[in-house]
């Protein structure tokens, strides 16, 4: 009779391992960990990482120390300057209305005094802005937006630099209201222009460039704006041009100079003061206006 050896004592069972389920969604089973924290998150919850995925609170407190991209002065980062094409296809758009519209869009927006004074037409004051005499006059205006407001709008931002271009032509239709005859209408996106010009000058100061292409095509562009009409009787409005330079250079000034503690702050104080001394300075004209045309 053989003895059989004894059998080995039974084994306890291994229990099942677990399925992870994510921190945020427990019914959620997944396999995915958090590469900062390792705490298991579901599709719902993973965030691109460089390495992996993280969760959305590993996320956040990450992006608290990256410093958001600025420009140069202020404003996000612009890649397409598209307030400047915008502001080209507007001008396009209306110089097409009035010519289909045979010149009664004109007579509705341009900038004349008694309107804006006696009518409470306020919105000549912009609106000229956008209104052009002829082929000629849209096309250098245009061309000038084209080249010069890329620059501006890269070097402030989307609506730092609108508010540089309509500033500038407010400030060329106020100058307007105060010295211009009664009896004068003004058009044309030249006082924003000559705005953008002084803007350029300041910029380029401002960053230690060369400013002396810049201050030349200022030079020409007044003598023309003062020689041109005695010599040949073409009329052209000095208000505009000289009051859009001037407003869009003091405006430049305060936005480039502004102090880099809160720069952002002091830069909308300058716009906001800006808008504020124009409207008072139409207020302040208005009742003259009123007055002599009664």
């Amino acid at each position: 009779m053989t003895s059989q050896p004894p059998s080995p004592p039974p084994q306890p069972e291994q229990p099942a391992e677990s399925v992870p389920t994510c921190y945020r969604h427990p019914s959620k089973e997944t396999w995915v960990r958090c590469q900062r924290c390792e705490r298991p998150i579901c599709p719902d919850c993973m965030r691109d990482a460089a390495v992996g995925f993280q969760c959305p609170e590993c996320v956040a407190e990450g992006n608290k120390g990256i410093r958001q991209a600025t420009s140069a002065f202020g404003g996000n980062v612009v890649r397409t300057p598209v307030v400047t094409y915008a502001l080209l296809v507007i001008n396009v758009l209306v110089f097409g209305a009035q010519y289909l519209t045979g010149g009664r869009i004109t007579e509705e927006l341009v900038m004349w005094s008694p309107g804006v004074a006696v009518l409470d037409q306020y919105y000549r004051l912009i609106t000229a802005a956008f209104l052009h005499g002829d082929l000629i006059h849209i096309l250098f205006n245009s061309w000038a937006i084209y080249v010069v407001g890329p620059y501006l709008e890269r070097a402030f931002g989307h609506t730092r630099y609108l508010a540089l271009y309509l500033l500038s032509a407010l400030g060329g239709s106020v100058l307007g209201l105060w010295l211009d005859p009664l009896n004068v209408t003004t058009l044309g996106a030249s006082g924003a222009v000559f705005g953008m010009f002084g803007a350029v000058f300041i910029v380029g100061r401002r960053l230690n460039l060369d400013v002396r292409g810049i201050a030349v095509i200022i030079a020409l562009n007044l003598a023309i704006t003062f020689v041109l009409p005695a010599i040949s009787g073409v009329r052209i409005s000095w208000t505009g041009h000289v009051g859009g330079l001037v407003t869009g250079t003091l405006l430049c000034a305060a936005l480039v100079y502004a102090p880099k503690s809160n720069r952002s702050l002091w830069q909308w104080l300058a716009i906001a003061g800006a808008l504020v001394l124009l409207v008072v300075l139409v207020l302040v004209r208005v009742p003259a206006i009123v007055s002599m045309v009664a």
